[in-house]
């Protein structure tokens, strides 16, 4: 659990620090991403929240070792928490009372799936079918480079609305459940005996292509949509959308059980209901600024009588 808290920092952090560095560059896009590389490799400050998720990455390995995957994201939700706070501190971006009332109910969630936790009679399983990953994780990858494309041919038409950035927080969040799906597929070969026996059985699997694959798309696709999309929102979306995916898709690949005890199979169930049910209700916009009243021209002003 210390090292799933950890993740969740190192990721907070790590967003934040890239939005920041984002915010002051050229406006990317998908469509150039050599020079969205480019940029970003320039800015010490995007390379160090680079850093920050490198470093969460490895957390997460830790923490598939020892957790089912259904406890861990519901652990990981709680990193929003700080996710919110950091956006506000250090971009200024405002949290409404509606979003600091999801805040408690999303900690009340975490607490509920910590309770639900038993080191002694959890399972965590090391091994899942590679063609049943393959049947689930294929057409999740399709699906969300689809979707940021139909995303991006909305968003190019000035005739219609700004975005809400929903669309962008699914799609990658849909590469980001494969990912995670990945990551513990990685996890459970780092449990062989032998590093040379451990590499080859990795080489073997789908597990490292499938995290190259989503590495690099993710990387092009998070940047340019977390340029345009406020962190406190389009990160939410996202990982509500990894969150279910890995949770439930995850657990039925990996087939982990649930907890025997009624009580601690309620306590996790509703805790993820309740986490996933608050993100999902909160707004997916922000509140268009109040228009401003227009001030009279200087020729208005002379024939206006004394």
């Amino acid at each position: 659990m210390a090292a799933a808290l950890l993740a969740n920092a190192l990721y907070s952090t790590g967003f934040v620090l890239e939005k920041r560095a984002l915010t002051a560059m050229p406006q990317v896009t998908v469509r150039e991403p050599v020079k969205l590389l480019r940029l970003v490799v320039g800015s010490p400050l995007w390379i160090a929240g680079s850093l920050s998720l490198a470093a969460g990455f490895a957390a997460q390995l830790a923490v598939y070792r020892t957790l089912p995957i259904a406890a861990a994201q519901g652990i990981f939700v709680s990193g929003l928490v700080l996710l919110v706070l950091l956006s506000a501190r250090l971009l200024g971006e405002e949290t409404t009372g509606r979003e600091r009332y999801a805040l408690g109910a999303i900690l009340a969630a975490l607490l509920m799936v910590v309770l639900s936790l038993d080191e002694g009679s959890d399972t965590v399983s090391r091994e899942a079918p590679y063609a049943l990953v393959l049947t689930i994780c294929l057409p999740a990858l399709a699906a969300g480079v689809g979707l940021y494309r139909s995303a991006e041919r909305r968003a190019r038409h000035r005739h219609r609305l700004p975005t809400t950035g929903v669309e962008y927080g699914v799609a990658v969040g849909l590469l980001y459940g494969v990912s995670s799906l990945a990551i513990k597929g990685v996890s459970s070969h780092l449990t062989t005996s032998g590093l040379g026996d451990a590499v080859v059985g990795l080489l073997r699997s789908p597990y490292p292509y499938l995290l190259l694959f989503t590495g690099a798309f993710g990387l092009v696709m998070s940047q340019a949509a977390l340029q345009r999309c406020r962190a406190s929102l389009i990160v939410p979306v996202c990982t509500t959308v990894t969150s279910l995916f890995t949770a439930v898709l995850g657990t039925l690949s990996f087939g982990e059980s649930l907890p025997d005890d009624p009580l601690r199979l309620a306590l996790r169930l509703s805790g993820t209901v309740l986490a996933v049910a608050v993100l999902l209700s909160m707004p997916k916009h922000d509140n268009p600024p109040p228009p401003s009243e227009p001030q009279p021209s200087p020729a208005a002003k002379e024939l206006t009588p004394p």
